[in-house]
Parts: C-alpha cells; structure tokens; sequence
C-alpha cells in the first residue's frame, strides 16, 4: 500500500509542477512536459513490480511507436486555437485527431511487422 500511495504522490506532483512552472514560463513547463518522465515512473514501477525486464523493454517500445500519434495533438490544439475557436472545442478536436492518429498507428504498424 505505501508504494502505491508514493506512486500517487509522484505522479500528482509531476502534474501540479508542470502546471504551476508553465504558470511562470511556458518554455520551462513545456520542457518539464516534454520530458519522458511519465514514462520513466511507468517504467520504473514496473521494473520495481515484477522484477520483468521483458515487460519493461515491451512497455518501452510500445510507448515510443505511440508518442508519434500523441504529436498530432500538439500540433492540432495550437492550430484550432489559431483558428479563434474556444478552448474546449479546440481540445475536443484535438482529441478527435489524436484518436484518429492512433487509429491509423494500430492499422500501420502491423504492416511494418511492429507488434504491441
């Protein structure tokens, strides 16, 4: 139960200090953002849980053939917002084009022999 609630701990803080660094400087918070360190935490915990290097270098690789469909969302929500639609729309949209990404991932990569 403790490491469970250190988990939980680390990783709301990981959030509130994005938020609250990019309060002060968007360049900085989107640094810390940027930084794989969701996906060092995953990584780690699940080395600490199962001891399981073959499951951690499956997650690893799984995460990088992922962050490319994740992009489209940085770039569409910038863009909708260029268009002077409204925030939540803007996200809403976003959103669309991120599932949308990852949908033509999941149909792609089997036909590059990449399984997840």
């Amino acid at each position: 139960m403790t490491q469970y609630i250190i988990k939980v701990v680390l990783t709301v803080a990981l959030v509130v200090a994005v938020t609250e660094v990019s309060k002060r400087s968007t360049f900085l918070g989107g640094l810390l953002a940027s930084l794989p360190l969701v996906s060092l935490l995953s990584l780690t915990w699940l080395y600490l849980d199962t001891r399981d290097t073959v499951k951690v270098a499956s997650l690893s690789m799984t995460i990088f053939w992922l962050v490319v469909p994740s992009l489209v969302f940085l770039v569409a929500l910038p863009a909708c917002l260029r268009m002077k639609l409204n925030f939540f729309p803007s996200l809403g949209l976003a959103l669309v084009a991120m599932i949308a990404a990852y949908g033509v991932m999941m149909l792609i990569l089997p036909k590059l022999g990449v399984k997840l």
